[in-house]
């Protein structure tokens, strides 16, 4: 069953599992989405039993990155903007979620099976291409919002850091963090995407995020800056003491060959250090 099938045609479903058991696949786990809630609740009102088996998802496969699934607040979801539909409320739950401390997972749009305006009005059953949101097309839309809403930008800017994650759980996982602004040019590879903004964070986490990919220099944006320069901001200043006293670029990655960890200077002329 594809999604417009289980919104439209669960009925089905449920009258044939009055008789026989019915096995419902779902990506991610079976309580992530309202829709399935809905199922289940009509399966016990019609008296059908329900067993449910949990899967993996990406609600609780983010701590993957380092930071601590206790620290998160709400979740957020982004969709791909149009011509004429650019919503940015989303954005208002990422600043009560920075202000409270709380770090905040995008779940990043998805169209499959979607029409076209002209071929909806037309009643025309032909889809559009599959489309994934990537990492890079929302740290876009967050720099649209920031350059046109003040009250974002005294929480969040191009200097805050943020942490992209994609293809979570496979052997080609992708994970980066950085700046807003640099981590926007940074190739994910392909979908699934997923986006995470960060409140303020512990060392613990620091550390684990640099273990992965770390594009620029991590860690501040105009709150923390601030923070730092009132001597309060511990963790900025961790920062600073164990790299930027090197005078190295934070750019970590795993070698396949050797499993060795890469460092790589930021001068031109610099060469490839172990």
């Amino acid at each position: 069953m594809d999604r417009e099938a289980v919104e439209s045609n669960s009925d089905e479903m449920l009258e044939a599992a009055k008789t026989a058991e019915v096995a419902f696949l779902v990506v991610g786990d079976v309580y992530g989405a309202t829709t399935h809630t809905d199922i289940a609740l009509r399966a016990k009102e019609m008296g059908i039993r329900v067993e449910v088996i949990h899967n993996a998802s990406i609600m609780n496969a983010c701590g993957a990155c380092g930071l601590q699934l206790y620290n998160f607040g709400q979740t957020v979801s982004l969709c791909f903007w149009t011509e004429n539909w650019q919503p940015d409320s989303y954005i208002d739950k990422i600043i009560l979620n920075k202000r409270n401390g709380m770090h905040t997972l995008c779940l990043l749009d998805i169209k499959v099976k979607e029409q076209s305006e002209e071929n909806l009005m037309r009643g025309r059953k032909i889809f559009e291409p599959p489309r994934f949101m990537t990492v890079n097309q929302a740290l876009e839309q967050l720099e649209q919002i920031i350059a046109r809403r003040e009250d974002v930008q005294e929480v969040l800017d191009l200097r805050s850091t943020c942490v992209g994650l994609a293809r979570v759980g496979q052997e080609s996982q992708c994970i980066a963090s950085g700046p807003l602004a640099e981590l926007k040019k940074f190739d994910f590879g392909p979908p699934l995407h997923s986006l995470i903004i960060p409140a303020e964070m512990h060392p613990l986490e620091i550390d684990m995020l640099r273990s992965f990919h770390v594009v620029g220099e991590m860690g501040q944006g105009k709150k923390e800056d601030e923070e730092k320069n009132e001597g309060s901001n511990a963790v900025g200043n961790r920062d600073n003491e164990s790299l930027g006293s090197l005078g190295l670029k934070v750019l970590l990655e795993e070698d396949p060959g050797s499993k060795s960890l890469l460092m790589c200077k930021t001068t031109p002329d610099s060469k490839l250090i172990r």
